[in-house]
């Protein structure tokens, strides 16, 4: 029988198998039929991707531009946000490849289908371990101001953000070497993790799920919840009014995370489980892969989500993206100098577009 890999994290064609441990042939293997799961996909995803990719590429944009028209590099925070509009970028460029596949089949190439597969991971990595290392970040400067004036340099955030990148690189190097095209039969040429007995491929697949909810959720999860409750903490004793707007920021941003990832991670788990208990051609169950594509989705939208925070919650940002439709738009232009005429502006800088 020829070899195909088990069901991904990633959007692909969906082909289970199960691997009998009692059965007397070791080739044998159950193969559940996820037909009315990949046409499921087929009509769903390729324009939901296509309205992802295109909302991020313009929001993320925008933050991006805004960060090199107004904003210096020589802040902490300034520094980590620019690698996390990177992060959700990279994320975002691999799912014009996934809604195509889903169209038909895989057309690009096996060095495209080993890049492409690995960049989605390092999108979603990276984006959580800076998600958190900003929250790290805001938990030195609110609750160990004095001791963090010292240390958090640009050098600081510099390396912090290339160890981010380094382990996100790292994480992904199974699906950079596991994932390779194939001919099936029945549904073309595939983009999978493929190249070993179904045992085998089994086997790293709960690798990579066990990885993403301990190191990529759970983890991240436990960091961010001691954080906020110190923050929180140190902000209600002292009546630190001046901070509450950039913590109110981040928690919003990290509370929204959480909320758009954790469903999914939730389905994974199950589908950890499920991959876990040695199975019969009796029991196939397409429920949760109908939960991934669902979930997974919502995961997505959090790539679109980031910079309407960025927008309508930070008054610096707001202040930036005001001057830009000035700028542009003629009629703005007479409102601004209007409501810039109205009231006394404080003239102090701020720390960072957060502000």
């Amino acid at each position: 029988m020829e070899n195909t890999s088990l069901t991904t994290l990633l959007p692909t064609t969906t082909i289970t198998y199960y691997y009998d441990d009692y059965n007397t042939s070791d080739d044998f293997v159950y193969l559940c039929d996820k037909t009315d799961v990949n046409r499921f996909g087929a009509r769903v995803m390729p324009l939901f991707y296509y309205s992802i990719f295109m909302l991020s590429l313009f929001g993320n944009g925008l933050v991006l531009y805004i960060i090199f028209k107004f904003e210096k590099m020589n802040t902490v925070t300034n520094i980590f946000l620019l690698n996390l509009v990177i992060s959700d970028l990279v994320f975002a460029s691999s799912l014009p490849f996934w809604a195509v596949y889903h169209s038909s089949e895989w057309i690009f190439g096996r060095a495209i289908c080993k890049i492409v597969g690995s960049v989605y991971f390092i999108g979603f990595y990276s984006s959580i371990l800076f998600l958190t290392l900003m929250t790290f970040d805001r938990y030195l400067a609110v609750v160990h101001a004095i001791t963090a004036a010292k240390k958090r340099r640009t050098l600081y955030a510099f390396v912090s953000s290339a160890v981010v990148w380094c382990v996100s690189f790292v994480a992904t190097v199974k699906e950079f070497i596991l994932y390779d095209v194939q001919e099936n039969g029945t549904y073309g040429t595939l983009c999978e993790e493929t190249g070993y007995s179904p045992e085998i491929m089994a086997k790293w697949q709960l690798v990579g799920y066990y990885q993403q909810l301990i190191l990529f959720f759970l983890f991240p999860l436990v960091v961010v919840l001691y954080c906020y409750i110190r923050i929180t903490m140190r902000v209600v004793q002292t009546k630190m009014k001046e901070k509450c707007r950039a913590v109110k920021l981040i928690f919003i941003i990290i509370v929204t995370f959480f909320i758009c990832w954790t469903p999914y991670n939730v389905v994974i788990f199950l589908k950890t489980l499920q991959t876990s208990v040695k199975r019969t051609s009796d029991s196939c169950n397409n429920d949760i892969d109908y939960a991934i594509y669902v979930t997974r989705n919502i995961a997505y939208l959090y790539c679109c989500i980031n910079p309407v925070f960025y927008t309508f919650v930070g008054k610096k940002f707001q202040s930036h993206f005001r001057n830009l439709l000035a700028k542009w738009i003629p009629c703005f232009r007479a409102q601004l100098l209007t409501s810039q005429s109205s009231k006394t502006t404080d003239q102090k800088s701020h720390q960072s577009i957060y502000e």
